[in-house]
């Protein structure tokens, strides 16, 4: 009977272990190689659209801040006075 049980355990161990292996092959053979190409390539593109999408939000934020200080008549540089001129000494 014991012999038994242990045939049964190291049946079911070898059936986990084999799965684990095939597992960890399949990865290995064109397909799965091709698969993880594809799905780091889908995740870069979507890393890269999302930085372009900050990048415009951003650009239209500070261009939007620095037309209403033009239109504000603010300076944007101490040391130009527009009633003054340039002086750059």
């Amino acid at each position: 009977m014991r012999r038994l049980l242990w045939l049964g355990i190291g049946l079911a161990v070898g059936a986990l272990v084999f799965r684990a292996v095939a597992k960890k092959a399949q990865a290995f053979t064109p397909q799965g190689v091709a698969g993880s190409v594809q799905q780091g390539a889908v995740g870069m593109l979507e890393s890269v659209r999302t930085f372009v999408d900050d990048v415009r939000d951003a650009m239209v934020e500070r261009e939007e801040e620095i037309r209403s200080a033009f239109d504000e008549s603010m300076l944007l540089d101490e040391d130009l006075h527009p009633e003054k001129g340039t002086d750059y000494r």
